[in-house]
């Protein structure tokens, strides 16, 4: 999914980038949505059943998540029983935000980890997306974790809290984000991890 769709006039052109900002909106307003699409992004096909089970989400939700996602235009459904859920990976930007799967997983994670929780609360979805970026370039080996905290414009402790807690969203994208270059265009190959991740990790295992 990109802002500059091709179609046959100007106005499909709007009407098309004006859809896409807003599945985008749903998905960042809604964390448990995106977890759930993020899921689907990165290891679907997959069962709704096996949604269920990776993410301990009631199946009632499952269901009514998976519908609303079909209806964004953005998870198709095939086959009969079990019915396989496969995802578009989106991509979207807009006055030099970029919106890719890794930064929607960074919003997900709101779901299962403390921190990003309050750090949203606190400082909300935009300085979240600030941070993935500061998490890159800590990753990368560039900065330290409170170098962080100036161009963020929290304490250290925030943002030394922070770069630990989205460590699970860069780990994954890495692997599995066909746009994980596109929020980090000089140092995605130097972002590495040791350890296991994936979109059910509520927090990194290890420092």
């Amino acid at each position: 999914m990109t802002p500059h769709p091709v179609s046959e006039t100007p106005s499909q052109d709007l009407e098309t980038g004006i859809n896409q900002l807003a599945t985008i909106g749903r998905l960042l307003d809604h964390p448990e949505l995106a977890r759930v699409y993020v899921y689907i992004c990165y290891y679907g096909p997959v069962t709704r059943p096996e949604i269920k089970a990776a993410l301990e989400i009631p199946k009632t939700i499952v269901y009514d998540h998976v519908e609303t996602l079909e209806t964004l235009g953005i998870v198709t459904l095939a086959g009969e029983r079990p019915v396989e859920v496969t995802a578009e990976p989106v991509r979207i930007t807009t006055d030099g935000t970029v919106v890719t799967p890794t930064i929607l997983h960074a919003v997900a994670l709101q779901e299962v980890d403390e921190d990003i929780s309050y750090f949203v609360e606190r400082h909300g979805v935009g300085k979240l997306a600030a941070a993935v970026r500061q998490a890159g370039l800590h990753y990368a080996g560039q900065i330290t974790q409170r170098m962080a905290a100036d161009p963020l414009e929290i304490s250290t402790g925030e943002a030394v809290s922070i770069i630990l807690a989205l460590k699970p969203a860069l780990a994954v994208g890495r692997e599995y984000d066909p746009y994980f270059d596109v929020i980090f265009p000089e140092i995605a190959d130097d972002i590495e991890f040791e350890g296991e991740f994936d979109v059910s990790t509520p927090r990194p295992n290890t420092d």
